[in-house]
């Protein structure tokens, strides 16, 4: 198998808060706003939730979720929407349309990026690779080694945006895929151990293409009772991670964690649940002195 450091470098030549650590290598003098939307785990729930609904009656709905992103995006300026996987899997639309209605509509939304969940597999790797095609936004996958597959130069490691004067890095961090998915449905896809290319990726987009924020888009799921590797634990254990967007483990998160990184900086780490239920926000503010902060402002239910 090939190493890690091996499958960065190919790859990265194949793909032409409160506590931050320093963000702004290349921001102007003036204070700069990054305005950040995130989604996971919304499982094909087009449709609202039915009325009847025990739990959450009438909420939720990508027609909903797209009016509220296209009000945000006209009174802010520097807007990113990003999705952290599980796209698929869960309503009839999904088996009827084969994931193809749901990037559809994240086209027409206006997706920045995301990255693919276990959920993405569910009709094989090769429809999977279908359903990329179709996607106007990169996949970000760091951690999954698509080289032999059909995946192969269909998906990214990382990638830089940039929204007005700020530069943007994306990584994306998928879950071990054994004893979750069917191995007839990833094939030759592998995992790698994330930890290890998340910090050497993170400080290919700080340190060397001057990015001024760092987000991770995880599939990894929040937190564990044990040892498996999960955002916290990749917060705990890298540097120049700014922000880390999570799924897999459909938490609900009211405000985001704060985790201290191995520089003694604090991650911001947060994820909106599931079903398309809440459109997760968060506004920050960098300045040019290196002084940061983030304002949260609540993930936002669909209603």
């Amino acid at each position: 198998m090939q190493s890690r450091r091996d499958f960065i470098k190919k790859t990265m030549l194949g793909a032409s808060a409160i506590g931050l650590s320093p963000l702004l290598n290349s921001c102007a003098s003036s204070n700069a706003r990054l305005t950040i939307l995130h989604t996971n785990d919304v499982h094909s729930q087009i449709d609202p939730f039915p009325a009847s609904h025990s739990r959450w009656p009438g909420q939720g709905g990508f027609a909903r979720r797209a009016q509220l992103i296209s009000n945000i995006r006209e009174e802010q300026e520097n807007v990113i929407l990003l999705d952290c996987g599980d796209i698929f899997q869960g309503t009839p639309y999904f088996n009827i349309y084969k994931g193809k209605l749901e990037i559809e509509l994240m086209n027409k939304m206006g997706y920045d990026a995301a990255t693919l969940g276990n959920h993405e597999f569910d009709n094989g790797i090769d429809a999977l690779a279908g359903n990329v095609r179709r996607a106007d936004f990169p996949f970000i996958c760091s951690n999954y080694d698509f080289s032999k597959s059909v995946l192969n130069g269909l998906t990214i490691p990382h990638k830089v945006i940039e929204k007005g004067s700020l530069k943007i890095g994306l990584i994306g961090l998928g879950i071990e895929l054994a004893g979750l998915v069917n191995p007839k449905s990833y094939k030759e896809a592998v995992y790698l151990e994330p930890v290890e290319l998340a910090n050497e990726l993170a400080h290919q987009l700080k340190k060397e293409e001057n990015c001024n924020v760092v987000i991770a888009l995880s599939h990894l799921g929040y937190k564990y009772r044990d040892a498996k590797v999960s955002d916290v634990v990749v917060a705990r254990n890298t540097r120049n991670i700014d922000v880390i967007l999570g799924g897999h483990t459909h938490t609900f998160m009211d405000e985001p964690d704060r985790i201290v990184n191995l520089d003694g900086d604090e991650v911001i780490v947060s994820q909106a649940g599931w079903g398309g239920l809440r459109l997760g926000r968060l506004d920050l503010t960098l300045t040019a002195n290196n002084n940061k902060s983030v304002a949260l402002v609540n993930s936002i239910y669909h209603v």
